[in-house]
C-alpha cells in the first residue's frame, strides 16, 4: 500500500526545514513530484507504527498568492491526496503569521500547528496558551523548539493522534476558494491565548541591525565580513583538497597501478587516467563543497544572510536581480557548483534561471590555480596582483552585462519580500545535517555525467592508438588543428586549445594539460611557456579561461537545477561566444596598442 503522504507547510524562515531534518534523519531524499515541475524534500517516517510519506514544501508566505512557491503549493495540494498537513509558525512572530493556518484550514485537510522557535518567543516575554489556541482554531497547537530539539517527543505523539485519526483520502480535494483574511481576523483568535509584554525590550537584534544595516557602513563591514568567510573557507577547503589530492595520488601509485599492471596499455590509460580520473575529479569537489556549506548553512542560519540580499537589492534591481542573486554571485567565487546549488533559495522561476546564468562567470578557485600558474610564467611580480586583480574584474563587468542584456528574457514575477529573521546561533548538529544532506545530494546528481565527460575526453586525447597522448596527432590535437582559424585571432595557440579542451571537464586540469602536452615538469615547464608565449597570449588565454564554457561539475549542476537542457545548451554557447568575443577584444587591442 502507498504511504500516506504527509504536507510540511511554513512561511521562510520558521524552521520547517530544520524540523524536516530533525524527524527524517538520514533517510531525506529529493524528489520530482508527477505533474509538478519542482524538486522537493521528502522522506519517509514512521509515526505511531504507520509508515508514512513527509514531504517539506516551498515556504509560502500566502497561500493565496501568484507568487511561483505559492502555485506550486497549491498546485501540490490539488494533486497529490494529502492525509496530514503540518503548519510550522514562528511564535514570535504568530500574529502575522497566523494567517496561514486560516487559508489552510479551507482545504479541509486535517491540520496540526507547530509553534517552532518558542525558545525566541520566551526571551522576548510572549507567552503562549497552546491549548487555548488550539480551542479557537479547532486544531492541535504545539509549541517546540526544532533547533535544540524542546517539544519535539510532544510534536511527535499530537502527529501520531492526529494521524490515526485522519481518514486515509482517496484522491486530492478539490482546490477552494480561498477566503480573505485581513490581518484583523487574526486578533480573536490570539485574544486570552496570547500575551505580550507591555514594554518591549530592545533585542540584541536591534543594536545589531544599527550596524549592519546602516546605510553607509553595512555594506563596508558585510564585503569584510564575507572577505574573511571567504578566506577562511577556500584557505581550509584548499589545503584539505591538496591533501586529498595527494592521497589519491599515493593510492593510484601503491595500489590501482600496481594492480592493473598486467593489462595491456589502452586499458591501463582508460582505468587509470579516465574512469580513475574521473573519480577523483568528483571526490576533490567533496571537501570545498563540504566547508562551503558548512559555512553557508552557519551564515543563513544566524539570519546575516537575508540581510546582505537587502543590502543589496537596491543596486541589483536595476540590473533585473535582487539581493539574494548578488550573495550567489559572491558565493560562486569559492565554487560555482554549490552557488548554483544554493539558487533554490529563489522563488521565481526567471530570475532563478537568471542568477544561474551569470555565476558561472564568477572566478572560482579551480580557475585561480591557473591564473596564478600563468601570471608567475610571464608576469614580474609587481605586475601579479594588478593582473589577477583584472581579471576579477572582468568577471564581474561580463557577469553584470549579462543579467543587464538579458533581464527581458528572464522576467522576475516575484517581488522581493524578506522577513529578516532574528540573530541566531546555529547549533553543531544542525549545521552538519543540512551540509551532508546538500554534499550527498551534489555526489548522487553529479559523478556519473562527470565520469562520463572524463572518458570522453580522455577518448579525445588518446585516440588514435598510434598517436602519442595528448600530442597534436590525436583527435583532441587535430581538433585544436583545426580550431586554429578561429581561436588564432584571439592569440590561442594549438597547445593552449588542448589544454582548453581538457579543461573543459575541470579547470585544475589545464596546468596537468599543458604538462603533458610540453612533457616537461615544473620550473621547466614554465621556462618553456615563457619562450612560446607573449604576456598578451598568456593574458588573452585567461580571459578565456574565465569566461568560456564551465567545468563539466557545474554544467552537470546547471542542468539540474534548472532542468531544462535548452537553457544548459544556451547557456554553455553563450559563454563560448562571450568568451571569445572579450578575449578576442583584449588580444586585437593589445595589438593595436603595441603589447603584442
Amino acid at each position: 500500500m502507498t504511504p500516506s503522504t504527509i504536507a510540511l507547510l511554513g512561511l521562510p524562515n520558521t524552521g520547517k526545514s530544520t524540523f524536516f531534518n530533525r524527524i527524517a534523519a538520514a533517510r531525506a531524499r529529493v524528489g520530482n513530484w508527477p505533474g509538478i515541475t519542482v524538486d522537493m524534500a521528502q522522506a519517509t517516517v514512521t509515526l505511531n507504527g504507520e509508515s508514512v510519506t513527509l514531504v517539506d514544501l516551498p515556504g509560502i508566505y500566502d497561500l493565496a498568492g501568484t507568487a511561483a512557491d505559492e502555485t506550486i503549493v497549491r498546485q501540490f495540494l490539488a494533486q497529490v491526496p494529502v492525509r496530514l498537513i503540518l503548519v510550522i509558525l514562528n511564535a514570535s512572530q504568530i500574529q502575522h503569521q497566523l494567517r496561514l493556518v486560516l487559508q489552510v484550514k479551507a482545504w479541509r485537510i486535517p491540520t496540526v500547528v507547530l509553534l517552532n522557535m518558542v525558545d525566541e518567543a520566551r526571551r522576548l516575554g510572549i507567552e503562549i496558551n497552546t491549548q487555548a489556541l488550539g480551542d479557537r482554531l479547532g486544531v492541535p497547537v504545539v509549541a517546540l523548539s526544532a533547533k535544540y530539539g524542546g517539544g519535539y517527543l510532544e510534536a511527535y505523539h499530537t502527529l501520531s493522534h492526529a494521524l490515526q485519526h485522519a481518514p486515509i483520502p482517496s484522491q486530492p480535494l478539490q482546490e477552494p476558494v480561498l477566503p480573505d483574511i485581513p490581518p484583523e481576523a487574526v486578533a480573536p483568535f490570539l485574544k486570552g491565548a496570547v500575551t505580550w509584554p507591555s514594554l518591549p525590550q530592545q533585542t540584541l537584534t536591534q543594536r545589531l541591525d544599527r550596524w549592519l544595516l546602516h546605510p553607509l557602513w553595512g555594506l563596508p563591514l558585510f564585503f569584510v565580513g564575507l572577505y574573511l568567510v571567504f578566506q577562511g573557507v577556500w584557505s581550509l577547503g584548499l589545503g584539505v583538497q591538496g591533501w586529498l589530492s595527494d592521497g589519491f595520488e599515493q593510492l593510484q601509485a601503491t595500489v590501482l597501478s600496481p594492480l592493473v599492471a598486467p593489462w595491456p596499455p589502452l586499458w591501463q590509460s582508460m582505468v587509470v587516467e579516465g574512469l580513475y580520473g574521473g573519480i577523483t575529479t568528483v571526490a576533490s569537489f567533496v571537501p570545498l563543497v563540504t566547508i562551503f556549506f558548512i559555512a553557508m548553512a552557519i551564515i543563513e542560519d544566524s539570519g546575516y544572510l537575508a540581510r546582505a540580499a537587502y543590502l543589496m537589492d537596491g543596486l541589483m534591481a536595476r540590473l533585473g536581480l535582487d539581493g539574494r542573486s548578488f550573495v550567489l554571485s559572491l558565493m560562486g567565487f569559492g565554487c560555482n557548483v554549490p552557488a548554483l546549488m544554493a539558487t533554490r533559495v529563489i522563488r521565481s522561476p526567471g530570475l532563478r534561471l537568471l542568477t544561474m546564468l551569470v555565476i558561472p562567470f564568477s572566478l572560482c578557485s579551480a580557475r585561480l590555480q591557473v591564473f596564478v600558474f600563468l601570471i608567475a610564467c610571464l608576469f614580474p611580480p609587481q605586475w601579479g596582483a594588478v593582473v589577477l586583480l583584472s581579471l576579477y574584474g572582468w568577471s564581474v563587468v561580463v557577469a553584470l552585462l549579462t543579467a543587464l542584456c538579458a533581464q527581458g528574457y528572464f522576467p522576475n514575477t516575484d517581488p522581493f519580500l524578506l522577513e529578516l529573521p532574528p540573530y541566531r546561533w546555529p547549533t553543531l548538529a544542525q549545521v552538519g545535517w543540512r551540509a551532508w544532506g546538500e554534499v550527498r545530494h551534489f555526489l548522487a546528481r553529479a559523478s556519473g555525467f562527470i565520469m562520463a565527460g572524463v572518458l570522453v575526453v580522455w577518448a579525445l586525447t588518446h585516440l588514435p592508438l598510434s598517436a602519442a597522448p595528448a600530442s597534436a596527432e590525436t583527435w583532441a590535437g587535430q581538433l585544436g588543428l583545426a580550431l586554429q582559424p578561429l581561436l588564432a585571432p584571439v592569440g590561442i595557440t594549438p597547445p593552449l586549445t588542448i589544454a582548453l579542451i581538457v579543461g573543459f571537464v575541470a579547470k585544475e586540469i589545464v596546468i596537468g594539460a599543458l604538462a603533458v602536452i610540453y612533457q616537461l615538469p615544473g620550473s621547466e615547464l614554465q621556462q618553456a611557456i615563457a619562450r612560446d608565449l607573449t604576456p598578451l597570449q598568456a593574458y588573452s588565454f585567461m580571459v578565456f579561461t574565465l569566461l568560456y564554457t564551465p567545468c563539466l561539475s557545474t554544467l552537470a549542476t546547471l542542468w539540474s537545477e534548472s532542468k531544462q537542457w535548452q537553457f544548459t545548451v544556451f547557456a554553455t554557447v553563450y559563454a563560448l561566444g562571450i568568451a571569445w568575443l572579450v578575449s578576442g577584444s583584449v588580444y586585437q587591442l593589445g595589438h593595436w596598442w603595441g603589447w603584442g
